[in-house]
């Protein structure tokens, strides 16, 4: 999913070339009037996440300069710029001290546009990260640190944003690499605890023989090699959040001690003479059934509802390939700082053959396949060659490769699988999705010549992002024809209203 962008401006003419220019970089846009409908479009949970604002300095109302005033009030961190007929150093000063990313005057072209945004949307995506990344290790991340534009993770988002008001017992359930840990953290720091100790604990890498004295301490000559006293993981989130990942893995022994410290809310050390009382709230988290765990005998039942209170279950990547547009951003941001690489983007190219990808091993995958592409590319510009090394693990073909056929049995249409870039598609020509056309019909039979053709017509609209004159050359026909054959596909006015 592109960028959404937020255009603010009063006059009709230029709202509509700045749309216009602004869907021709690509992104998707967001249109409103003046500077209080601009605020509402940005507080409103329920039209798109907003990226990126182009906005008019001198507005009836609420103006440019009360629009920055009243987003810095809000702590709103949409990058913005600022665009005005009067371009005098006054102006510049004042949007620029008022928070503005940039400043641009009318009329503007659309390669100065495109470059402020894009500048805009990477200063934006590194603040991001290096946010992320300082609350994480601060144990203030919350859910706004979160990078996501998908409705599956929206209602998890949700649910863990009602957990994080109470004390309640969490388990989060998800593949490997799909962000488990982070809604852990996100829920700690949206907490009252947020202030106290985050602790986390790998129940399946801590030896057996280990368990019971990291989880709740030992004392001194309890064992041998306990030279001295250890307080344990319990002990240490004390008035804060113990977050047990891969909470399969852990022995049935030390399951049976794990229950006490849950029930009773004291912890006895091993080798110690009486329990410790202790306030600590559970998050626990796996990648494997744990259900199935408890009726193979390997997992306590009792055990097993006391953590399983209220479940959260993080959808794979795949299952929110909207998502990945915006982490590529994010992580290419991060990775070009901190390794000191020249690289401005991602080609649509490549961010299509990345969206199609099947990333079994989720975001992490994908954040290691960028770092990978940003340190041994040699361009400013990532292609789908410097991702080559996801096409094993890929049901997509491999760039350059030729497209093929794929049938599902029994009787499935038919499809010709084309990764695309997710483009900007003109209201009245809608593509196919994911760039698969069906050469059956509902019955099994051939669908018309005439209706694949219009269907691929569409498609290239859209790949080519309304650029006529490419998509005619692209097809090999004259605009004239294109426009005709466009026409022609058209639904009546008859049938638009049936």
């Amino acid at each position: 999913m592109p960028a959404t962008i937020l255009i603010a401006d009063d006059d009709a003419i230029q709202r509509r070339l700045v749309e216009n220019m602004v869907q021709r970089c690509g992104y998707k846009t967001v249109v409103v009037e003046g500077g209080d409908a601009a605020i509402a479009a940005l507080t409103s949970g329920e039209g798109p996440a907003i990226d990126a604002v182009v906005l008019d300095l001198v507005m009836p109302g609420l103006d440019g300069l009360g629009v920055l005033a009243r987003m810095r009030e809000l702590d709103l961190n949409a990058p913005v710029i600022v665009q005005t007929a009067h371009g005098g150093i006054d102006n510049v000063v004042s949007a620029m001290r008022a928070g503005a990313q940039d400043f641009v005057v009318k009329p503007v072209g659309i390669e100065r546009l495109q470059v402020s945004l894009r500048n805009a949307l990477d200063a934006s995506a590194l603040k991001g990260e290096l946010q992320r990344i300082r609350h994480s290790r601060e144990g203030k991340l919350t859910f706004k640190d979160i990078v996501t534009r998908s409705e599956a993770m929206g209602s998890v988002i949700a649910m863990g944003r009602k957990a994080a008001s109470s004390a309640i017992p969490v388990l989060i359930e998800g593949e490997s690499g799909v962000g488990k840990e982070l809604i852990a953290r996100a829920i700690h720091g949206t907490s009252e605890r947020a202030a106290r100790p985050f602790v986390t604990v790998n129940c399946g890498a801590i030896p057996d023989n280990l368990v019971e004295s990291i989880l709740f301490g030992h004392e001194k000559g309890a064992f041998t090699g306990a030279t001295e006293r250890h307080a344990g993981k319990f002990v240490e989130a004390n008035g804060g959040t113990l977050f047990l990942d891969e909470i399969s893995e852990l022995p049935l022994a030390a399951q049976v001690k794990l229950l006490r410290a849950l029930q009773q809310g004291e912890v006895e050390a091993v080798g110690g003479r009486k329990p410790v009382k202790v306030d600590v709230r559970i998050i626990s988290a796996t990648n494997r059934n744990l259900l199935n765990h408890v009726k193979a005998g390997h997992f306590r039942e009792d055990l097993f509802y006391r953590l399983h209170v209220l479940p959260l279950t993080i959808p794979p990547l795949r299952a929110r390939r909207e998502d990945i547009p915006h982490l590529l951003r994010h992580f290419l941001a991060r990775f070009c700082a901190e390794e000191n690489r020249p690289i401005t983007r991602i080609s649509g190219e490549a961010v299509s053959y990345l969206t199609h990808a099947d990333w079994p091993g989720n975001v992490r995958q994908l954040e290691n396949a960028v770092y990978r592409a940003v340190v041994m590319s040699e361009g400013d510009e990532l292609r789908p060659q410097d991702f080559a090394q996801i096409t094993a693990t890929s049901s997509i073909a491999a760039p350059g490769e030729p497209l093929t056929l794929v049938a599902s049995p029994p009787m499935a249409a038919t499809e010709v699988m084309v990764p695309i870039e997710t483009p900007i598609v003109p209201a009245m020509h809608a593509g196919p999705a994911h760039g698969a056309l069906r050469m059956l019909d509902e019955a099994g039979e051939m669908r018309p010549l005439e209706e694949l053709e219009a269907e691929a017509i569409r498609f290239a609209i859209a790949h080519y992002r309304g650029q006529m004159s490419e998509v005619a050359r692209r097809l090999k026909i004259g605009r004239s024809t294109l426009y005709r054959k466009l026409e022609d596909a058209a639904p009546s006015d008859d049938t638009a209203r049936t």
